[in-house]
């Protein structure tokens, strides 16, 4: 069992702690910062079809886009909401993406959609994902791969309300 002995020096060492925190330091519990919000990448909206359908599969697949989305602040995963997706697949034209479509969330705010394999266009293979229901702050993306070799790619969004 410990003992703690209230003397001078154990005194003035926790009035110094109480200063430096602050009374409300121990009143209130800690705050995370939040979440901030992803702005939407430059060239994300390039050949963005508005509406795109909802589809369980681009074409013949092969390829993996994944990703989450949560709301700016706290977090919470947001289910039931759309992402649309597109890129230049090997079943598109050289300059005419032909890969669109859209998925919607899971309940633990995860999305999943297969489509045919990304294939570089411009010196990069990447994909276009956007969030565009209206709900929350339409955001744009373009994440990049390593390789035109990955089969799979993965986006995040934290959405602000409008």
């Amino acid at each position: 069992m410990t003992t703690f002995v209230l003397n001078r020096r154990n005194l003035l060492v926790a009035g110094g702690s109480v200063l430096a925190t602050g009374v409300s330091g121990l009143l209130l519990p800690a705050r995370a910062e939040g979440l901030a919000p992803t702005a939407s990448m430059p060239g994300g909206a390039n050949n963005y079809r508005q509406g795109a359908p909802t589809v369980e599969r681009i074409g013949k697949g092969g390829f993996w886009m994944s990703g989450t989305v949560r709301r700016a602040g706290d977090g919470a995963p947001l289910a039931g909401q759309r992402v649309q997706i597109w890129a230049h697949t090997t079943e598109g034209q050289e300059h005419e993406p032909q890969s669109h479509g859209a998925t919607l969330t899971d309940k633990d705010g995860a999305f999943r959609l297969e489509m045919p394999q990304i294939i570089p266009i411009f010196g990069q293979p990447h994909g276009h994902l956007a969030y565009d229901s209206g709900e929350f702050k339409t955001v744009f993306l373009r994440p990049v791969m390593r390789s035109a070799k990955e089969t799979s790619l993965e986006a995040h969004f934290v959405l602000q309300p409008v």
